[in-house]
This record gives C-alpha cells, structure tokens and sequence, in this order.
C-alpha cells in the first residue's frame, strides 16, 4: 500500500508509530542511570520507587527554643499560681513530681528521654538561684510558668515528616525543587532515572543560511532547529543540532545514518512535501520503513513517520555481514519546514513518545471553554490547530483566532492557546463556544487587557510598558468597524479606532453610536498620526497623490473592509470621483499597516495608504497626505476596573509618551484627551 503524500486521520497515524515501536521493543522505558542526589536531577523522571531509608526526624525534636518538660508536671499553672521548675544540665535524670525539673534546648534538638513537651523561651520566668527574675534566660538555676502544656506540645515527634521504609516518591515521577530535599531526608544519596531520550535534529535545505548570516534574497534564516532542540530539551529529552545539510539524496541519507548510531530519534525538518526536491520520504524508504507519508491535520499535514536501521545487529559468521534486528531499529519523524508547522508536529508527536521512554505521564494543557470572536473556516477532513489570543472581558473567557500562516512563528509567541476544530466540522462561527488548550495560566490570563480593532503601532509600545505594570495587552487586528462590533458583542475591553464620517469630518462618534447604540461609552485619543503613500525607496513610480493609483502601472496594495484606513481612502478617492476599479490592486488586502509596507518592501504592490511609522519601520519612503486621530473606545462598564488602571496612568506617563514621539509621524499632544462621555 503506498503511504505517500497519503493523509490519515491522527490517530490511525499516532497507532502506527506506537505499533512499530512496540515490534522494535521501544514502546518503553529506554533506560535506568544513576545519579547524584544535586539540583541537577532537577526535572529527572524517577526510574524505581523511592523508599525511605530512614525516618524525619530520626529523634524527637524540639520545634523550638524553650525548655524540655513533662508535661503533666506543668498541671495546674496558672497566672495566679505559677510552677517552679528547676533546670537541670544532667542527660537523663528522673523526673521527680516533688521537684520538677526542665532543661533548655535550641530548635531541633534532640529532647531529653524523660522530656514529652517543650515550653517556648517566652513563655517562662528566669530565676537565679535566689528566686530572682534573671537575664539569664539560657542558663537560669529555675524558671517559672503560668500556664500548662499539653503533651508533645511544640515538639517534632520521630517520623513526624517521613517513617522509615514509606513511600517517598513512585515511578514516573517528575523531579521538582522540594522533592530534591524529600529524597534527601528520605537518607538517599543517589537516586535511578529514567535515561534521557536523545534525539537528532537535522535541518536541510539548500535555500537555509546559519543564524547570524548576512542574508541575500532566497536566503531563509535555519532557527526550526533552534525551536525544536528548546522544545524536546523542556520535555527532558537531550537534542543535539545537526548542520544545515543541503538539498541532496545522498547526503541526506550519509547524515541520517550517521545520527541513528547514537540517538532515539531523529527529527528531519523540510523536505516532507512532494517537491522535486523533497527527499525525506526517498531517505526513510531507502534506510528503513516508511510508515505514513501525510496525516489530516491543520498545519503540518505533509508528516512522515517511519523506522530507519542502526548498523548494528547480529554477526552471521557464514555470510559475513550484519543481519539487522529489530531492536535496532529507530524512528524517524520528517518534520514539515514551515515554522509553526514545525513546532506543532513536535508538540503532537514528539511529546508523548518521549513520556513514554521516561516513563512519565505525557503533558497535558490545562482546557478551558472560550467563546470565538470571528469565525474560523476549517478543512473538514482535517483535525484543525487555530492558534488563538485569549481573554477575559467581564464573565466571558474569550479566542481571538490569530494568523493561520503555517511560517508565521510570531503567532506562537502571540498565542495564549490552541483551539482543536476536530475533523468532520467546516469551521465554526463567531460566538460558538469552543475548547481552547491554554498555555498561559488563568491568573495571567485574568490580567490581560483585551483589545480588539484598527492596527496602530503604538500598541506595541502599550503592551511593552503595560508588562511593566503587571499587566498583558493582547491586541487582534480586525479593522476599527470590526473592533466596534466587538465592543457591542461584549469581546474586547477596548478598540482602536480612527473611522472618519463623511458628512461631519468628525472621527468614529457617528460610527459608535450605529454600531453600539445605548452603549456608555468613553472615548480617549490616543494619538494623532499622518496618514499617506507608502513607496520603495526613491520612489521609482513618481508617485505623488492618490491621482496617481489608476495610472496602469501602479500596483497597489489595500487595506481590509472596515479598517479605518480603507474607510479613509474611500472618502477621498470619493471626492476625487474616482472609481475604485480604475486602481490596480484595489481588491488585495493586508490587515495591518506593517503588513502593507511589507508588500511594498517585497515587491508585491509599489505603494499603499499607511502611517508614517510603518514606512519607518520597513524603511520606505512616506508621502504624507492626511492627518487623522486614532481614538480608544473603552465600553464605561471597563473604565473603573482596576484592570485598565495602569493603561489610564500611561497616557499621562512621560517616557511613554517620549517613546510614541520616537516614532515617525506622531502627534502626542492629544494623548489623553477625552472626546466623548456618555
């Protein structure tokens, strides 16, 4: 049957590695090694149960500074009757109810055979031998108390934290910090671990240059190895990163070879597609077995998994050679090229192999139930991983789907989890509920700030001083229309906006009030911005005004519907007469002002309208043409919270408007400014 380029349900795919492996005899632990009882067990997988060996405390101890007693000579002290006891130095002497005696001792000291409590040091009266009180409080002839004591009061009895031969820690346990110090008490001094899996990393692509590389076009910056190595190592695995090896059969297969002979597992990124030249398939064929070729997920379909044979095995003495056997067998997984491609194929087949070789219980995200803010289409064959912004707006946890580019590895940092579309469904609308595997805690999640709405650069600088305040800003770019809507619906705590009306000139009041009626409202400006042409630099098109955008050989590249810039190019290409169908590129869309400037960068469009600062940033060059004012829309039931508190106080922080003014085209004069209450 061929399995190439064949896409199979996940879990047919993950019960097909995990038969190979049991056949090989790697459905297991791989290995047991003992080591020092140090930090470096930190995060180590216990290998055998550990028993104790000795109890904690070994002795019953004093929990405090104070005087050793019996208790039951104690009885009947009372603030108007106090007990004399005499202090004793002697080991082990008998207690005598006519003369009760005490000794002190320190925290942790063993306490005297006849002693079964302990009087705290404040709780006594130092005598000297005269019956006087004594600053002496360590070595008095006497001392006197007021009150009685329970027996073992304040002290550690034997076995209090540990009993000799209990259970300390099972199999399968994953070492953390406190339990360095259990196994310690427990009288250990070495410790078995489960041995750690080692796992090649191996990057081809002619087209790939080492990080640090002056790059030229055509040049893609190697890092899936980087992020690969980061993630098996915090899944206690050991990588080692192998050289860029390039586009080449014969080569590919010398280096797989080289890597079975000392790893578990190698991990082959790119080349697992069915390009002219994509050899990673060719390579599992030739050096073993190929298992599957494709598996129905979203991203990362073009997975391979197979088996690949060490050159090891048993001596046949007639004919002279090596006959494999399975045992020495390993598995091979071809890991697609693209970055989040990369790192979700890790995520969902490399964790749970390696739990398994430690013995431990595979990692598990904590879920919880979000509500979407925009609909997410899906292929309906295909399990669908949609990275997503997470918040909590009032009672309402909500996912905000982020870019679903297989190369866009920013959309991981952004992510604060995974939503699963499970295969058989085309999607889901705005506002269905849906399971979200978080990667951030609840407690970070409580404090992110939640905005929804226009792109501008400032944002960035927010969320950058926000951090600073105990506070996250998650921010998705949906157009200033969208980021209404999204107030109106209850998903945001605020939205940018900048959507000029038409008839008065004024900004996003006419729009707030269509698209949030009989919602309160606050309305603060942010900043006031230049609007104009972003161009390559030199400008080689001449391009000067918007008149310019129907000659024929202008490309242009435009905003989504409902951002406030699409709006603002709309107004004028209006009052211009100008059709915009007379615009080449009128059509082709870029949600935020960065991703404009880098359609011109690139080639793709030879100008679009953006702020100034976006120019900057990809460095273009800016025809200013318009002046606008980006506002924040705070629904009124927010602007009390204490959540948005720190966001008020930087409107009016100077470094965080000196920071704003750094960028290009920025007026901060109107930061603050409130410009409607209702």
């Amino acid at each position: 049957m061929s399995v190439y380029l064949h896409d199979i349900p996940l879990y047919q795919a993950r019960s097909r590695l995990r038969e190979a492996l049991q056949e090989a005899g790697l459905w297991r632990v791989l290995g047991v090694e003992s080591i020092p009882l140090d930090e470096n067990a930190l995060g180590r997988v216990t290998a055998e149960p550990i028993w104790a060996k000795v109890s904690s405390p070994h002795y019953h101890a004093s929990a405090m500074d104070g005087f050793a007693v019996v208790a039951e000579n104690t009885n009947g002290a009372q603030p108007s009757s106090p007990i004399q006891l005499f202090v004793t130095g002697e080991k082990s002497p008998i207690p005598n109810h006519q003369s009760p005696i005490t000794k002190y001792v320190d925290t942790g000291d063993p306490l005297p055979d006849w002693a079964n409590a302990v009087i705290p040091i404040e709780n006594v009266e130092s005598l000297d031998e005269n019956g006087e009180i004594t600053s002496a409080i360590r070595q008095p002839s006497s001392v006197r108390i007021r009150a009685a004591v329970a027996p073992w009061s304040h002290v550690r009895p034997l076995g209090e934290d540990i009993v000799a031969t209990q259970l300390v820690l099972p199999t399968g346990h994953t070492l953390r910090p406190a339990d360095l110090g259990a196994i310690a008490a427990s009288g250990h001094q070495e410790i078995k671990v489960a041995r750690k899996p080692k796992i090649a990393i191996l990057p081809t692509g002619t087209e790939l240059v080492p990080i640090g590389s002056k790059l030229k076009s055509g040049d893609i910056l190697e890092y899936n190895s980087l992020v690969m190595a980061a993630q098996v190592k915090a899944m206690g695995a050991e990588p080692t990163r192998y050289p860029i090896t390039k586009d080449d059969f014969y080569l590919i297969c010398e280096r797989v070879r080289e890597a079975a002979q000392t790893h578990d597992l190698i991990l082959l990124n790119a080349g697992s597609s069915a390009g002219a030249e994509d050899f990673s398939a060719k390579v599992v064929e030739k050096l073993g077995t190929l298992l599957v070729h494709g598996v129905a997920v979203r991203p990362g379909h073009p997975v391979i998994l197979g088996m690949v044979k060490k050159e090891l095995g048993i001596r046949n003495e007639e004919a002279g050679n090596l006959i494999p056997h399975p045992s020495f067998l390993i598995p091979i997984i071809g890991v697609p090229g693209y970055p989040v491609s990369a790192a979700l194929t890790v995520d969902i087949f490399v964790e749970s192999l390696i739990a398994k070789w430690l013995g431990r219980r595979p990692n598990q995200l904590p879920t919880e139930t979000a509500t979407l803010t925009r609909k997410i289409v899906s292929p309906a064959g295909d399990d669908d991983f949609v990275r997503v912004a997470v918040g909590k707006v009032g009672d309402k946890l909500l996912a905000a789907p982020l870019s679903r580019g297989a190369g866009v590895i920013t959309s991981l940092v952004q992510a604060d989890g995974l939503a699963l579309i499970p295969s058989g469904t085309q999607g889901l609308d705005a506002g269905e509920q849906v399971k979200v595997h978080l990667y951030r805690s609840k407690a970070e999640i409580e404090k992110t700030i939640f905005c929804i709405g226009s792109h501008d650069l400032t944002l960035d600088l927010l969320a950058q001083f926000l951090a600073e305040h105990d506070r996250r800003f998650a921010s998705a770019n949906v157009g200033s229309q969208g980021g209404l809507i999204a107030l109106r619906r209850g998903e945001a705590h605020l939205a940018g906006s900048h959507l000029l009306d038409p008839a008065t000139g004024e900004y996003n009041i006419s729009y707030i009030r269509q698209y949030m009626p009989d919602i309160p409202v606050k309305v603060i400006s942010l900043v006031g911005r230049d609007q104009g042409l972003l161009v390559k630099q030199g400008n080689p098109k001449g391009i000067k005004s918007l008149g310019d955008l129907s000659r024929p050989q202008v490309q242009f590249v435009n905003r989504q519907r409902g951002a406030g810039t699409r709006v603002l190019l709309d107004y004028h290409l209006n009052a211009l007469a100008m059709s915009a169908d007379s615009i080449i590129g009128y059509t082709r869309e870029e949600y935020t002002h960065l991703g404009v400037a880098a359609a011109i960068a690139s080639g793709r469009a030879d100008c679009g309208l953006g702020i100034a600062a976006a120019a900057q940033a990809l460095d273009l060059d800016f025809i200013p043409l318009f002046q606008e004012r980006y506002d924040l829309v705070i629904p009124k039931i927010f602007t009390d919270d204490t959540l948005l508190a720190p966001l008020f106080d930087l409107l009016a922080d100077s470094a965080f408007r000196d920071a704003v003014s750094n960028l290009m085209g920025y007026d901060v004069s109107v930061m603050g400014t409130l410009i409607l209450e209702d």
